[in-house]
């Protein structure tokens, strides 16, 4: 029967105990992690959010009363314990924070009993996750799980204290908004009082920060929630959290060193890492030809090497063709992987066609300097020797070859170095390798549209040189834009703002809007520019994102308290569901049931 706390008041948290407390009477709180009975003494190791500590229950201490209770304890019971804090009468656990003592109890109070949970509640669980988080909430129970969201909570901290020093304002901005579909599709909330209509749960606050801009308001940021419907994957949620912020009469530097120090100080003050600054700068260009990749993982080589010159009017008509039909030929040179059994190769075949190629081409230089090779019979023994000079290949390399057009060139080669890299175990799982990446294109062509189509969003500024190319190329106009990276993955990314009418203009018409389509959408933000508006630009980061590098965990699930899986569904809560009619009505909708074929 669960007790009452009357009379007793927590004086500290389990973890915060140490030899320093030696002979203090104290009084904590948590749950039952497990209970052994020797007989005349029983340990209880007792769990919270800050740690593990050993209780000792013996019968001369506590009396008769609270050692029945204690020894009907279980895992996961609520107690009270009052005791003495004392030096650990038996080995010291390396283990743990308080190690070095324990609890001899004169008191304990049953506050909840539990049922036996489902699975262990431990570090490092291995039950799987369909499991875990169906009962998230003894998930969360987890020390390692608790210790990412108490981090996570520091970090947001540590953000705030730094914006704020840097004179920034938080304010935050409307989660009900106006649909503007342009990039990811948003989530629809059908409004009540206007029939018909609906709201859009905000996928950015961008159209609102610049607004912002436009009120004067110089410096504002915010840990702002976030909604996109789109397909999951590990780093990936439907709804998350991204720090987002915006600055007035600046330029690509100003937003860059602002968040280079803001990155800086939360690395050190969340895990201790110092980020060496300036974070290096490398254009979007020079990162595709270097890593196929616009978010490329620096911490090993095994850069692209662009042999088309070379190849050209071989007799392998697999790259000869790419290059006729205006593709590239590019290669990858993995060092010492030369003997690699066949059968590893043909998975790296199958590897790279899941990302587009045809097949992939390779060149054995075997460490007697011969050559074994799936296209060596086409070409002639001078041609292959100047094609491994021009990969850099030496006796014992493994060559590999993608041909096609330049994106899936770019799309299979990047992909492969990074799978090759995790097998070969290259990485340096210690190294926290940033990298910006800038000037990306302003446009790309969609095929589904039969239009180009913003990389970022319509109000992305052009470069100053490139302005006269969006009447002539628009393909080739680059962006005032740029991306933050860690360790190959893209932890966010702004861009300058457009802020000129004609500028403005121009791209709606290279983005095949007509003047009404524009002022339809963007209206609101249109008619605030005709009012005077400053130079602008921001920068978004993925807060979810940041955590999960930082405390190196496996998926952004384990970094948010109560995510939700591949489908967008939480197994926890069952969402989403089914309403019942009357709340349709209320909406004016109605559920129409697909017809069978």
């Amino acid at each position: 029967m669960a007790e009452s706390m009357k009379g007793l008041k927590r004086t500290h948290r389990c973890g915060e105990l140490s030899a320093a407390n030696v002979g203090e009477i104290v009084t904590v709180m948590g749950w039952v992690q497990k209970q052994r009975n020797k007989g005349g003494i029983i340990f209880v190791d007792m769990r919270d959010r800050a740690g593990i500590l050993q209780v000792i229950f013996e019968e001369s201490d506590c009396g008769s009363e609270n050692f029945e209770k204690a020894s009907t304890l279980r895992s996961e019971f609520v107690i009270a314990v009052v005791g003495k804090v004392e030096k650990r009468s038996g080995a010291v656990n390396e283990n743990l924070s308080t190690g070095e003592i324990e609890i001899r109890a004169t008191e304990v109070r049953i506050l909840s009993e539990a049922e036996t949970p489902p699975f262990p509640i431990e570090a490092d669980s291995k039950t799987k996750e369909e499991l875990r988080l169906k009962y998230r909430y003894l998930d969360l129970r987890r020390p390692d799980l608790q210790n990412n969201l108490i981090l996570r909570s520091k970090i947001s901290t540590t953000i705030r204290s730094y914006m704020a020093e840097e004179g920034f304002l938080e304010i935050e901005t409307p989660i009900l908004q106006k649909s503007t579909p342009e990039g990811a599709r948003d989530y629809l909330v059908p409004s009540r009082v206007h029939p018909g209509s609906f709201y859009a749960l905000p996928q950015s606050p961008q159209l609102f920060k610049q607004l912002l801009m436009c009120s004067g308001y110089d410096r504002y940021f915010q840990i702002a929630k976030c909604f996109r419907d789109e397909d999951l994957r590990a780093d990936r949620q439907p709804e998350f959290t991204q720090v987002d912020l915006e600055m007035s009469f600046v330029d690509v530097d100003d937003v860059i060193a602002t968040t280079e120090g803001m990155v800086a100080k939360v690395c050190k003050e969340a895990i201790g890492h110092e980020v060496q600054l300036p974070i290096p700068r490398m254009t979007w260009q020079e990162a595709m030809d270097r890593f196929g990749s616009d978010k490329p993982d620096t911490r090993f080589g095994m850069e692209l090497v662009d042999v088309s010159k070379v190849v050209a009017g071989c007799g392998f008509g697999v790259f000869t063709g790419a290059l006729e039909n205006g593709g590239s030929v590019r290669g990858i040179n993995v060092k010492g992987q030369a003997e690699m059994p066949r059968k590893k190769i043909d998975a790296l075949v199958d590897f790279a066609k899941g990302y587009g190629a045809k097949g992939l081409a390779y060149l054995c230089v075997m460490p007697d300097g011969t050559y074994k090779s799936s296209f060596a019979k086409f070409m002639t023994e001078e041609e292959l020797k100047t094609l491994v000079t021009a990969m850099d290949g030496c006796p014992g390399d493994l060559l590999l070859f993608a041909a096609d057009k330049l994106k899936i060139v770019w799309s299979v080669l990047g992909a492969l170095r990074c799978e090759l890299a995790k097998q070969l175990e290259m990485i340096d799982p210690e190294a926290f390798n940033f990298l910006w990446v800038t000037e990306f294109p302003l446009l790309e062509w969609s095929d589904e549209e039969e239009r180009f189509v913003a990389m970022h969003h319509p109000f992305t500024m052009p470069m100053d040189e490139d302005l006269a190319l969006l009447d002539t190329d628009p393909g080739k106009v680059r962006a005032k834009a740029y991306d933050i990276v860690l360790n190959g993955v893209e932890l966010g990314g702004g861009s300058v703002r457009i802020f000129q009418d004609d500028v403005q203009e121009k791209m709606f018409e290279v983005l095949g809007f007509t003047k009404e389509q524009a002022w339809d959408r963007f209206g609101f933000l249109l008619s605030a520019f005709k009012y005077g508006v400053p130079p602008h630009a921001g920068l978004a980061i993925g807060l979810d994102r940041f955590v999960m590098l930082l405390v190196k965990a496996e998926n952004i699930r384990e970094v948010i308290a109560f995510p939700k899986v591949k489908d967008a569904s939480c197994l926890m809560t069952n969402a989403p569901d089914v309403v019942d009619d009357k709340q349709l009505e209320e909406l004016y909708l109605q559920i129409v049931k697909e017809q069978e074929a």
